[in-house]
């Protein structure tokens, strides 16, 4: 065996090993989507059912709901409609129950998703998944700041980097 062989062979899977550590160990950011998402945008909502609570200000929708707010689409089980004081618009959205949000070529699931429209920020938990391209990367939760299209995972961080092909 050459050198160059034999240091690839050493060299690579410690590359691997050592990266992968790092990324367990700790939250990593990525980038999600492809654009910034502006949070003045309408939120459009539909689904089977809807109950709302006009003293508590809230809403309820139920059964294969489907959330758009320009390029980005979440979809649930059930969605949580919070409103601010005096019915001035949406605060916040929480949706349970098999979540997909995707944005451009990238898609995240988990149990729940928090969805912050004042402060432009997506909280997912509970066996989150990031599917972006050929990779994907798992996390106990994922908060995505939609302002500049960037995300950050944390809690037991785990992903699979490809090294390419051998030559």
């Amino acid at each position: 065996m050459t050198r160059v062989k034999i240091l690839r062979i050493i060299c690579i899977p410690l590359f691997v090993v050592l990266s992968f550590s790092a990324v367990y160990a700790q939250g990593t950011g990525v980038a999600f989507g492809t654009i910034r998402q502006d949070t003045n945008l309408p939120v459009e909502v539909t689904s089977d059912d809807l109950s709302v609570d006009q003293a508590t200000g809230t809403a309820i929708f139920t059964g294969n709901v489907v959330i758009g707010q320009g390029e980005m689409r979440l979809s649930a089980a059930r969605v949580l409609v919070i409103y601010r004081a005096e019915q001035q618009g949406i605060a916040r959205l929480e949706a349970t129950g098999g979540v997909t949000l995707v944005s451009g070529p990238d898609a995240a699931e988990s149990d729940r998703a928090d969805y912050n429209i004042d402060e432009g920020t997506i909280v997912m938990t509970g066996s989150v998944l990031l599917a972006q391209g050929p990779s994907a990367l798992s996390a106990d939760k994922m908060t995505v700041r939609l302002s500049d299209g960037t995300a950050r995972m944390s809690g037991r961080v785990k992903t699979i980097l490809q090294t390419g092909p051998e030559n």
